[in-house]
């Protein structure tokens, strides 16, 4: 069994993120999925304007995955659960689970997998993942 910390953000779906059908549209699931991303940065305390401006890195992604296991609805609270399951030298990889709250219980609804790599802001080539993030992924890496 694994044991690493898991970042959660509630999300609220919106009239913005349904179709026609009130179904969130296939695509709004990449938002909500930066969006956790990009609270775990700023929980470990880098907002990603900071990568820039600080570290002289950006993120960029290379390869993304998506399961969806059930639909969401308007109005409905979505819970997107984000944690480490690879760290390399110039990369990372990021699981995102997302979970819907109904009736008291947690439906795993989609489930994505998403590899970042780190890249000098200025020149956009490849580079190590600062230490100072690392050290901040490090509780929320997956481990066997």
């Amino acid at each position: 069994m694994s044991h690493h910390k898991t970042h959660k953000l509630p999300c609220r779906v919106y009239y913005e993120n349904t179709d026609a059908g009130g179904i969130v549209y296939h695509g709004q699931y990449l938002n909500f999925a930066e969006r956790g991303r990009t609270e775990l940065l700023r929980h470990i305390g880098y907002q990603s304007s900071d990568l820039t401006s600080e570290l002289g890195v950006m993120f960029v992604a290379r390869f993304l995955d998506i399961n969806y296991f059930a639909p969401a609805f308007l109005d409905d609270l979505l819970d997107v659960h984000t944690s480490v399951s690879a760290l390399k030298n110039t990369s990372f990889t990021m699981r995102q689970t997302f979970f819907r709250q109904k009736d008291g219980i947690n439906e795993k609804i989609a489930e994505l997998t998403v590899t970042l790599v780190c890249v000098k802001a200025d020149t956009i080539k490849p580079v190590r993942v600062p230490e100072n993030l690392r050290e901040g992924f490090a509780p929320y890496i997956e481990k066997d």
